[in-house]
């Protein structure tokens, strides 16, 4: 069964990208979409470390969605990957949503969440990505997503604990020593 098929869906009719965030809003509260549409509830993973990666599938990071899926597969009582695919560096996620699935399922086994594809920076950057990167909002540091295949991890409290460049793979001690 796919790691998607697990999960409880809950069906809102309030799954615009552009909901606002106050101070200190909670990781739960944002809205996103899977890849297929339907809205991926983040509540559900409360207990859990959630690591989002903004993705793309024709980018020299591409082969860390193996090790994703591996770092998914290893912690998977503890750890959550999403990934969202991003078209906003060099054009490398072209893909529509059917194509983005059937390359990561096909190439790379993926089964963890991947979200619509989101803007991660920039005017309409994502309510998630705001959250992400902005200490106002995750009451803990301003980043900016320099590129595909950047890391955020959140403990199982829904609060951030650090970012990681794309060049961190995704089971470096530097992410797997706070799971562990």
């Amino acid at each position: 069964m796919k790691f998607l098929e697990k999960l409880k869906f809950t069906p809102s009719s309030n799954t615009q990208k552009t909901e606002s965030l106050t101070n200190r809003s909670s990781i739960y509260s944002i809205v996103i979409n899977g890849l297929d549409g339907r809205p991926i509830d983040l509540s559900n993973f409360k207990g859990k470390y959630i690591l989002f990666v903004n993705v793309a599938s024709k980018c020299g990071f591409t082969p860390q969605y193996k090790d994703l899926q591996q770092l998914q597969n290893q912690f998977e009582d503890q750890l959550v990957v999403i990934g969202s695919p991003c078209n906003q560096f060099a054009g490398q996620e072209p893909g529509q949503a059917e194509n983005i699935q059937s390359f990561c399922e096909r190439n790379f086994g993926v089964t963890f969440p991947l979200t619509e594809k989101l803007k991660v920076k920039g005017s309409e950057k994502h309510p998630l990505y705001s959250w992400l990167t902005k200490k106002e909002y995750n009451g803990k540091k301003n980043s900016s997503v320099k590129w595909n295949f950047q890391k955020y991890l959140v403990n199982p409290e829904g609060e951030l604990v650090d970012f990681f460049y794309s060049t961190t793979k995704p089971n470096s001690s530097k992410i797997t020593k706070h799971i562990n």
